[in-house]
Order: structure tokens, then C-alpha cells, then sequence
């Protein structure tokens, strides 16, 4: 599904790098190259919440072609009932056809 809005281009993406791993000069350089122009991630400090769009670069080094693809990333929970995901996500269930809240969870 199409989605797109203003702030997810208030943070830089994620940066994926698929195949970049031939001992060539040149595919090093391109590797180098994507990877300066966005900031390093810290994995330990990183907010999840903040990452917002992934940016995938694939080589195929029989083609010499790369790859581009913009992802949109949206953080939801998992493991939890419908009900209680609703919540989470700040959208209000119909609680009228309930008697208590417990139903809901």
C-alpha cells in the first residue's frame, strides 16, 4: 500500500546494501560512497520510531546494474490481542457492543 507524508523525510533512511561484498575496487568505491551519505546508526542508541523509510541498493555483479528501492517503514506491535493493538497505536475501538475493558484486551 502507497504511503507517503511529510515526516518521514525529517529522518534519513535506513541504508541496505545487498551484494556489495566483490573484492573490485570500483564496487568498494560504490559501497563507500552510499554508505557516507547518510549518517551511521548506532544499534544500541537507535529509537525504532525514528526510522521511518528504508533504502535498499542492490549490485548484480553479472549485470554491473544496481538496484534501487525506497521502502516507507511503519513501527506496529505484535504479540499482543486486536483490541489492545488498537490502543497502542492511539486508535479508539468501538467499545459499545462491550460491557467491560477486559473484553477489549
Amino acid at each position: 500500500r502507497h504511503r507517503m507524508h511529510e515526516q518521514q523525510f525529517t529522518h534519513h533512511p535506513l541504508l541496505v546494501l545487498s551484494n556489495f561484498a566483490c573484492q573490485q575496487i570500483q564496487v568498494k568505491l560504490m559501497a563507500s560512497m552510499f554508505q557516507n551519505m547518510f549518517p551511521s546508526i548506532n544499534v544500541h542508541r537507535v529509537n525504532v520510531n525514528s526510522i521511518k523509510r528504508c533504502l535498499l541498493v542492490s549490485y548484480d555483479a553479472e549485470t554491473q546494474l544496481l538496484d534501487f528501492r525506497h521502502y516507507s517503514v511503519k513501527v506496529v506491535p505484535v504479540g499482543v490481542s486486536k483490541g489492545l493493538k488498537k490502543l497502542l497505536q492511539e486508535k479508539f475501538p468501538n467499545m459499545s457492543r462491550l460491557e467491560d475493558i477486559s473484553e477489549l484486551l
